[in-house]
């Protein structure tokens, strides 16, 4: 299968704030962009934020293996240096960087990962295969 961008959209209490956090902490880059949206591009992905005001949502969560882990949450693949350097940026930045952690060690499908909560509630998760080809293997 050819490999395509995914495009997410999410309601978002207030946009400079989530541009400044995907932008300037995360490294992304501002596209297409009103005073109502803005289009994040994030590894080549589209994220969209729609300004909705107040909106509630509940994350509820899953344990994988020892870990506690958000049943809602999105993320990009990336590889071990680009995930080293962003984990190590973030963590630096003192912000809420949770579950760095190993998964399925020794096994198929072994990867790190990390999570970091975006300003509207968010967790995003930034994920490095130990070996790529076994992202999608069973």
């Amino acid at each position: 299968m050819k490999k395509a961008e995914f495009h997410l959209a999410l309601p978002c209490e207030d946009l400079e704030v989530t541009k400044d956090f995907y932008i300037s902490k995360l490294g992304a880059s501002l596209g297409r962009h009103t005073d109502t949206w803005i289009d994040i591009n994030l590894y080549g992905n589209q994220i969209t934020f729609t300004k909705a005001g107040n909106f509630n949502f509940d994350f509820k969560n899953y344990r994988l293996g020892d870990q506690i882990l958000p049943s809602f949450h999105f993320g990009v693949i990336v590889n071990v240096q680009v995930w080293g350097t962003l984990y190590s940026r973030l963590f630096s930045m003192d912000l809420e960087v949770t579950t760095e952690a190993t998964f399925f060690e020794n096994k198929v499908g072994e990867h790190l990962s990390f999570f970091v909560k975006d300003p509207n509630g968010y967790m995003v998760e930034f994920k490095s295969f130990k070996d790529h080809g076994e992202i999608f293997t069973v």
